[in-house]
């Protein structure tokens, strides 16, 4: 009863404070409702960066990789470090001079119309098919497990999940819908700071228990049990590859902390340029310790429960939270974890409203259209991508390689394509128009082809190496025959502050030779 209760008063605990901080904010307005009035300061950037990346697929996926394959996975997140410096000190300037509200308006003025839209829809596709339904899976694993919903309902443990998945769906679709980007942003701050602290509570408490008392000797007999476990460099047949560091990887995680709208969307809320700096770059701090909370306690779970749940990797987080937590704390760190699972579900439903009503309805179906009545659309589109979502979540249960592994393939489909042209758009001056868009379709027939289809035997991160390099080639080919029709210039259109912050370059510089140590001192052991 304690643990159902102390979950419930931290839910209601965030909403009642969002709606504090809301109540006077003028929420009708397209800079209001989609950019949270251009107000967001870093911390709370970093905060809701943070929860919007960090959720349920990284809590329950990732811990379930690192519990099957080690430390090696920590690629994933201190790699992000580099992208955010990269987000910080070239992307951002670039899209708060140019006053963006969405990324594809970028791809209208470098590239034509279609281009921008044809991305908006790639991006809306990839919202609905990968990420909404993943979170909204995991979630409900996670709460299945603490509170055992199919047995206190009297229904099968597949109907419980499902209607675990309809009500979390329900509650994160509000938030988006009704409040926008600083509603979610708000609750995204206490959800993600929470999550920081009671993910940290895992492994602490855990070693405590291991090393009776001492977490440095609890450390020691979890790396002694299996040293090999904390390598972070692997074997070539790895699930994740040294290798992959210099080919598909750095390529993704640029696209994914500089030109992902669910993301960087925060950043271009912004207040001035200083404070989507800190944002960026606190983010970068944040991501450096984080594989505290979605690795190390993976590789713990391994010394409890050796290879006891391998075939069922995804279960083992949850299992660990009942085994190390007491009773009394169990019901708030569910509460912080479902925080998570709101605050991407959330945050991806403002996003996939954004461009939408943005990219798409405001471009093609109702070039009028202006103020409330686009916030409409706005909340409408969320609504209807949250029920999509629902009843796709059940479908992704059973990835042979675990959910996280799913989704970054997923990924995979649009991410690379979209890259290719972004980076092409900024850092050349030849590519054309018609050179992007077919750089779009070549890669994503390419990446499935070799993916989903054929299945060559390499993995998934190098294919998007080699279609980077394939979609720039294919860029430089037709853009020669079909040659660039207009010139672009970046235009300064003075909407926020743009001073940079004072210590955004000593900071890249130490995320930089932070990341390096890691794989430094992790490189060789076990």
């Amino acid at each position: 009863m304690f643990t159902a209760l102390s979950f419930i008063g931290f839910i209601a605990f965030v909403a009642i404070y969002s709606w504090y901080r809301l109540k006077n904010e003028t929420l009708d307005s397209e800079e209001g409702y989609f950019l949270g009035g251009r107000s967001l300061t870093g911390i709370v950037i970093a905060g809701s960066m943070l929860l919007t990346n960090i959720s349920t697929e990284h809590l329950i996926g990732m811990n379930g990789s690192s519990y099957k394959n080690g430390f090696i996975i920590i690629a994933w997140e201190v790699t992000s470090a580099l992208a955010l410096v990269v987000a910080a000190v070239y992307f951002v300037p670039k899209y708060l001079k140019m006053g963006l509200t969405t990324i594809p308006e970028y791809l209208e003025s470098r590239f034509d119309g279609m281009t921008r839209s044809l991305v908006a829809l790639f991006l809306m596709i990839s919202f609905v098919v990968t990420l909404l339904p993943i979170v909204l899976y995991t979630g409900a694993i996670n709460l299945e497990s603490i509170f055992n919903i199919s047995e206190v309902l009297g229904v099968s443990k597949s109907q419980g999940l499902w209607l675990t998945v309809l009500g979390i769906g329900v509650v994160g679709s509000v938030y988006a819908v009704f409040g926008g980007l600083k509603a979610v942003a708000v609750s995204d701050t206490i959800n993600g700071y929470g999550l920081l602290i009671g993910g940290l509570a895992i492994p602490i408490i855990a070693l405590w228990q291991i090393g009776d008392g001492s977490m440095w000797d609890g450390l020691s007999k979890v790396y002694h049990h299996a040293p090999e476990k904390f390598n972070v460099i692997g074997k070539t047949d790895s699930v994740l590859p040294f290798g992959v560091l210099f080919t598909g990887l750095i390529i993704n995680q640029v696209y994914f902390w500089a030109m992902n709208q669910t993301i960087i969307q925060r950043a271009l809320g912004a207040k001035n340029l200083a404070e989507a700096q800190k944002g960026l770059l606190y983010t970068g701090i944040l991501k450096i310790l984080i594989p505290l909370v979605i690795i190390l306690p993976g590789v713990i779970a391994f010394y409890y429960f050796g290879d006891q749940f391998f075939e069922n990797q995804d279960m083992i987080y949850p299992e660990l939270i009942k085994k190390v937590l007491p009773a009394s704390a169990v019901g708030i760190f569910a509460a912080i974890v479902v925080g998570a699972v709101l605050s991407t579900f959330n945050s991806v439903l403002n996003s996939a409203a954004t461009i939408f009503s943005m990219d798409i309805y405001k471009r093609h179906l109702d070039t009028g259209v202006k103020g409330k009545q686009l916030v409409k659309v706005g909340k409408i589109c969320s609504a209807v991508l949250a029920v999509f979502a629902i009843a796709v979540a059940p479908m992704v249960a059973q990835a042979p390689d675990g959910l996280y592994q799913l989704l970054q393939q997923l990924n995979g489909i649009f991410f690379i394509p979209i890259a290719s042209i972004m980076l092409a758009g900024f850092f050349t001056k030849n590519i054309s128009a018609t050179g992007a868009k077919a750089a779009l379709f070549v890669g994503l027939i390419f990446y499935i082809s070799c993916t989903f289809v054929f299945k060559f035997d390499i993995h998934f991160v190098h294919i998007w190496g080699i279609e980077f390099v394939l979609n720039m080639v294919v860029m430089y080919l037709v853009s020669h025959y079909y040659p660039q029709e207009k010139s672009f210039e970046l235009k300064d259109l003075e909407i926020v502050q743009m001073q940079e912050w004072k210590y955004t370059k000593p900071l890249s510089i130490v995320l930089c030779v932070v990341t390096i140590l890691i794989y430094i001192a992790l490189g060789n052991v076990g």
